[in-house]
């Protein structure tokens, strides 16, 4: 998802919010992690139920959110703001791949990527960057690898 429109709209804070157990912030600001929620808006997220389609995430099978069907497990993510996002504003939001690097541990080999999103303003300034961090677990006759 490359340059893609974000609308901040108050109900969707406000659903937000509650499922995280909080109150929306006063003067329409947003609570923190609410970035992340621009996955809605993502026709290609992976973990996005698609009519007629087998659901990646649904718990009805093995199966995680991404890694071209690998599975995977979110194991961190960053936010950076560089002003408060508030609501009524549209962000445009554009998605680069970051680093990937492999390790070597007591349960096999874990490869991990960075995933870098910027969210920018009308003006097309930067208002926020989110880095994630996915690792998935190497299938046994997949060997082992180099740093990539």
């Amino acid at each position: 998802m490359n340059d893609r429109s974000f609308p901040i709209e108050y109900g969707h804070v406000l659903a937000f919010a509650r499922a995280i157990g909080t109150d929306p912030p006063p003067d329409d600001g947003v609570p923190l992690t609410f970035p992340i929620a621009y996955a809605h808006f993502d026709p290609d997220w992976t973990l996005r139920m698609r009519p007629g389609q087998p659901w990646n995430g649904s718990g009805a099978g093995p199966g995680g959110g991404g890694g071209g069907g690998r599975g995977g497990l979110h194991a961190e993510q960053e936010f950076e703001y560089l002003r408060p996002l508030r609501v009524g504003e549209t962000l445009t939001v554009h998605k680069r791949a970051g680093k990937t690097w492999t390790k070597e541990g007591r349960s096999g080999v874990l490869d991990f990527s960075e995933r870098h999103t910027e969210f920018h303003d009308a003006d097309g300034k930067v208002v926020a960057r989110s880095t994630t961090v996915t690792v998935v677990k190497r299938a046994a006759d997949e060997g082992t690898g180099e740093a990539k």
